[in-house]
């Protein structure tokens, strides 16, 4: 009979924590919550200052029965729940659902289950972090506030189903003012000039050639605003000597990035594996709580993931700073190890995101691994490493250049000391952030050099872009909206509502966001107000602190909530949505179908409803016929509400790619080819059949002529095309 009781939530953190354990020990799981407000009702009870109706979660009966026998028979019970808030208020509904007295009620936590960590954890027990407690209860009862009282408002002005939160209506808001953005954006038309350089006499080396960007004319910095003016100067520059007028070498230093958080790992992992943070988080959870690694038994592989912190213990740090040394050498160990600064607000007691060891390298249990669990743990060990080791170091070399009353420069850089680079190199939003090396020719002031073209591009400012996934995590995280662990719940909310749709990885609102947004903006300004917002955060952080009391801040926000409420409630009318007819005939009763929102998206409906429910998906054509059948092929999405494409004569047809198709067939093994959008390579077209992987560059729009070109058209996302002038100069 063990004397000791262990509770975590999940079996597999159990069957981990069972094995580093001895026979007087017993683990089990509590399945998370056990308690929880009810769905049926608000089950908060304001007047009496906001108390809350906790009830068994539906199901969770049977694991309380047994947790309750296996309690009777322990004389100590250590509640090992997750290292947060959350898991601090897991372990307070245990204590009052399971009639935990104070001497029999011992809190452990650990940031890693590793056989170290859990015996040192129950070693040092401690007594329940009420502070902790109170601020997650905080944030249950005003979300649910929120919710249960803002939600049935919308059912009743707009229609039902729809739902208003704290932290999801600001998100909401930042993708609908995005896209206005984007709306009213115009472009404005601007010209490059880039001369084609060679250095010394007759040297036609390619190693001596390289490019220039014009940057002032006349002593002012180059303005060319439109084709004419790009012509005049291309042209004025056709018999001008080139000559360098300053060259400047410098050394930069680059430091390496910190180790992740919750934030900046579902970034990561979204830009350079294509993971969403769903996916992200239930990988991490999987190597948190522990795999069957061939050799060592079952082993939690890295450390918490639900954290803002970018600490390291120390521990960690000399075994990392040792395996650096011992691998890459001396020079690549810094001489003091990296103390990265966490952002406002960041749990103290928290760590980053690393590997439980260093020494445990990614390709050495790849094999205990599935490949997904595999390539994320990769990425946090490379970012774990890198963190601790030496800058790189670049050399860069600045040559300026004057032509007559132009001024061009040349940059180039090439890596001196590779540093953390050997290891890992983040990557930003829209393309990677590793410096590209180039190498200009060895040139000193006053050297003339040959002119072998010049070319003159048009350009256009671009609008902003729209959020993928990345972007509105950072963004959430850099406002301070909402925290680690809500940063999932907040991109499901807003895409299964129907509010937002992600089409080719981003974010666009739909005309029902756009309708929810402008009623909040309008009644309730602080719901989604980021400023307000951001602040409310910080008075539930404050509670945790125990710098401010959880009734008092909830009171704050209440009180002029439901004044608001109160006032929307006789102020706004029923806003009736039309719904958009179609000529597609319903087959069962001859109307002609509109188009309605659901779940995932646009559908067609009948009008006749309830009478007749016939519904059908909306189907949209992108001018390409299915491989298989010659039917064609159509939009359609994911139940996450990933875009796709699919057969329209599906389930006949069983055809379906996630990239685009289009109309062009496979040189190499005649199958169907795809558009293809990627960060570093720009369009490219791609077979569909994996097996050929025939990939080539997408042909270039952009028109190319030794005179003004004719004016461009519109392109797809509203900036016209670009052109480029080019002359050719030999001398």
């Amino acid at each position: 009979m063990s004397n000791n009781l262990v509770i975590v939530e999940s079996p597999a953190k159990a069957k981990t924590i069972g094995k580093f354990l001895g026979r007087g020990f017993s683990v089990k799981a509590s399945m998370g919550h056990v308690r929880d407000l009810p769905k049926s009702q608000i089950g908060v009870d304001i007047e009496e200052g906001f108390v809350p109706k906790y009830i068994t979660v539906r199901g969770q009966g049977k694991t309380l029965q047994e947790l309750r026998k296996a309690v009777k028979k322990a004389k100590k019970v250590y509640l090992a729940t997750d290292p947060d808030r959350e898991g601090e208020a897991i372990s307070w509904h245990l204590v009052e659902a399971l009639k935990l007295s104070d001497e029999q009620t011992h809190r452990i936590e650990f940031n890693e289950i590793t056989k170290r960590a859990v015996q040192t954890a129950i070693k040092t027990p401690r007594s329940l972090d009420h502070n902790r407690v109170d601020a997650q209860q905080a944030r249950r009862i005003l979300d649910r506030l929120v919710g249960y009282k803002l939600s049935p408002l919308l059912w009743a002005k707009v229609k039902p189903g729809l739902s208003a939160g704290r932290v999801q209506s600001v998100a909401l808001r930042l993708i609908c003012d995005r896209e206005a953005e984007i709306e009213v954006f115009e472009p404005q038309e601007y010209w490059s000039l880039t001369a084609l350089l060679r250095a010394g006499d007759r040297s036609n080396k390619k190693s001596d050639q390289f490019e220039a960007k014009l940057r002032r004319l006349d002593g002012k910095r180059a303005d060319l605003k439109d084709e004419e003016a790009a012509y005049k100067v291309l042209h004025s520059l056709k018999e001008a000597e080139f000559r360098v007028s300053k060259v400047t070498r410098k050394e930069r230093r680059r430091n390496p990035a910190p180790p992740f958080t919750t934030s900046t790992l579902q970034q990561e992992a979204s830009r350079r594996l294509g993971f969403a943070a769903r996916k992200t988080m239930s990988l991490a959870q999987q190597l948190y709580e522990g795999l069957e690694i061939e050799g060592e038994g079952t082993v939690g592989l890295i450390t918490y993931l639900r954290t803002d912190a970018t600490r390291v213990a120390e521990e960690a740090q000399d075994e990392a700073r040792t395996y650096v040394e011992e691998t890459y050498g001396r020079e690549f160990r810094p001489d003091k190890p990296y103390q990265y600064k966490s952002r406002s607000g960041a749990q103290a007691a928290h760590e980053a995101i690393r590997p439980t060891s260093a020494m445990r390298r990614p390709d050495d249990i790849k094999s205990s691994l599935r490949r997904d669990q595999y390539r994320l743990y990769r990425l946090i060990w490379e970012r774990f490493v890198a963190s601790q080791m030496s800058p790189a170091v670049m050399d860069t070399l600045t040559v300026d250049i004057v032509a007559g009353e132009a001024e061009f420069r040349a940059t180039g850089s090439t890596v001196k000391f590779p540093g953390f680079m050997s290891v890992y190199m983040e990557q930003g939003d829209d393309e990677s952030k590793e410096p590209q090396e180039v190498r200009l020719p060895d040139v000193n002031e006053g050297d003339v050099l040959r002119c072998h073209g010049l070319e003159a591009k048009q350009h256009f400012t671009q609008p902003p872009p729209r959020y993928s996934e990345a972007m509105l995590v950072k963004t959430l995280e850099e406002l301070g909206i909402g925290r680690p662990s809500t940063y999932v719940q907040i991109i499901d909310t807003i895409q299964r509502r129907g509010y937002v749709s992600l089409q080719e990885k981003r974010f666009f609102p739909t005309e029902l966001g756009v309708l929810i947004v402008d009623l909040l903006k309008e009644h309730f300004p602080n719901i989604v107000d980021v400023e307000f917002t951001a602040n409310l955060e910080d008075r539930l952080d404050s509670i945790e602190e125990g710098e401010a009391q959880w009734r008092r801040v909830l009171a704050e926000f209440y009180r002029p909530f439901e004044e608001a409420l109160k006032q929307a409630s006789e102020e706004i009318d029923e806003v009736e949505i039309e719904d958009e007819v179609t000529d597609e005939v319903c087959e069962e009763c001859g109307r002609n179908m509109v188009i309605k929102w659901g779940r995932f998206g646009k559908f067609l409906a009948c009008p006749g409803f309830p009478d007749c429910k016939n519904t059908r998906p909306l189907l949209v054509e992108i001018g390409v016929n299915c491989p298989k059948c010659e039917s064609p092929i159509v939009e359609r999405r994911s139940r996450r509400g990933r875009l796709f494409y699919g057969c329209s004569a599906y389930p006949s047809c069983d055809f379906t790619a996630w990239n685009r198709p289009i109309d062009r067939r496979c040189p190499r093994c005649g199958g169907m080819m795809s558009e293809v959008v990627r960060k570093t390579k720009g369009t490219q077209h791609v077979c569909l059949d994996k097996e050929c992987g025939y990939t080539e560059a997408a042909p270039e729009r952009d028109g190319a002529a030794e005179t003004p070109a004719k004016s461009a058209g519109d392109s797809a996302n509203g900036v016209p095309k670009t052109k480029v002038v080019r002359v050719d100069v030999t001398r």
